[in-house]
């Protein structure tokens, strides 16, 4: 599959900044077993197990054309954001990103919408960029949806230990007065409607299209891993409720099971976009053509 998907009057573009082994799974899932990776290591690897047992990882955003508007959900690490944990990502200037954007063959000033499943640094780095000094948001003329729980929950943490991807790609949106808070279930037109999926973040939510139905859904952080589609039960160690990131992912899993629904997932390795079937006790996303 390439980076262009067409199903309907929906159009889904894949712009990635990077991807590549990233971190450890017997790091990332807590309650994962040497054994159980063992296990499912003949379909993990090497696509998404690499030879040293890391996670390989995508981080893209999905740029989604609507008979009505042009969105992009998410936009992933950004460039000269101080991330010290993150060398990959620490003051990071490469045009990856808007090169990835001009091929797709847009610019910063045709994007309507950006939405942002929730605040984590991988997910809202491109909301600003550096100018003289200050950070200004990167799509002139979009709106910024923000769910309000999600941008309130943030602001208490931020106030108690600040988050730099808060501060240098959030709150700039805010001051610049081009965000929009809206609720997890908010509804943009008859083309696009947000989904609650809690857990990851007390308000995460994934990005759901099309008129009749949902023809493709993005999913965030709901889940990082095919492994996490056959076993739900499996939460990563960066989920806020891992009990919560649970059920959530099952009742998704369970929502679009046999579904012609295009699950677009923010970190699975290319193609990263299949279709949700059953497998035993839990489910696998079938790599798809649209």
């Amino acid at each position: 599959m390439n980076n262009v998907i067409v199903i309907g009057d929906i159009t889904i573009r894949r712009i990635v900044e990077q991807e590549g082994p990233f971190l450890p799974a017997l790091d990332v899932f807590p309650t994962l077993t040497a054994e159980l990776l063992d296990e499912n290591r003949h379909w993990l690897a090497p696509e998404a197990l690499s030879r040293n047992d890391k996670l390989v990882f995508a981080f893209q955003s999905y740029l989604v054309q609507t008979p009505r508007h042009t969105i992009l959900v998410d936009s992933c690490i950004g460039n000269d954001k101080v991330r010290p944990t993150r060398p990959e990502w620490n003051l990071k200037r490469d045009e990856t990103f808007m090169r990835a954007l001009a091929a797709a063959g847009f610019g910063v000033e045709d994007i309507d919408f950006v939405v942002c499943t929730h605040m984590h640094v991988d997910h809202v780095g491109w909301n600003t960029r550096l100018l003289d000094g200050r950070w200004i948001p990167t799509f002139p003329k979009a709106r910024y949806l923000f769910a309000k729980g999600e941008f309130d929950y943030w602001t208490e943490q931020h106030a108690k230990t600040p988050a730099p991807p808060f501060g240098d790609s959030v709150l700039p949106i805010v001051e610049a007065g081009r965000a929009e808070f809206v609720r997890d279930d908010h509804a943009v037109d008859e083309y696009v409607r947000l989904l609650p999926t809690p857990g990851h973040t007390p308000h995460h939510v994934s990005v759901c299209f099309g008129r009749d139905g949902d023809v493709a859904v993005m999913t965030g952080d709901l889940l990082h891993s095919p492994l996490q589609a056959r076993y739900p039960e499996l939460s990563s160690r960066f989920d806020v409720d891992r009990d919560q990131s649970a059920k959530t992912r099952r009742r998704f899993f369970e929502r679009y099971c046999g579904t012609r629904t295009l699950c677009c997932t923010a970190h699975f390795p290319s193609p990263s976009v299949g279709r949700i079937t059953a497998w035993d006790n839990g489910f696998r996303c079938e790599l798809a053509e649209a």
